[in-house]
């Protein structure tokens, strides 16, 4: 008897949704959209944070673009502010 061959995938296949009709949100990027309306390789921009969306809440200092830990700024800069008023 002859044996099946079973073939295994090595990563997943990056399959569009929509069936490519819907593209993704980023100006100017025409791939077909994957998840969260961005393509495979904005996708993966968005999960590392360096989209203006960010995955989580960041600090609200301009240019800062930090997770925030309290009241809506990072750590670092939540000690800069409070610690000032702590120390007056």
């Amino acid at each position: 008897m002859a044996e099946a061959q079973k073939t295994t995938l090595k990563h997943w296949p990056r399959t569009a949704k929509g069936n490519g009709k819907k593209a993704c949100s980023i100006e100017g990027c025409k791939r077909p959209y994957r998840a969260k309306s961005y393509c495979f390789f904005h996708f993966k921009k968005w999960r590392q944070g360096e989209l203006p969306h960010s995955r989580y809440r960041t600090c609200s200092k301009p240019d800062c673009r930090v997770k925030t830990a309290k009241g809506g700024l990072c750590e670092k800069h939540y000690a800069e502010t409070y610690k000032k008023e702590a120390a007056a």
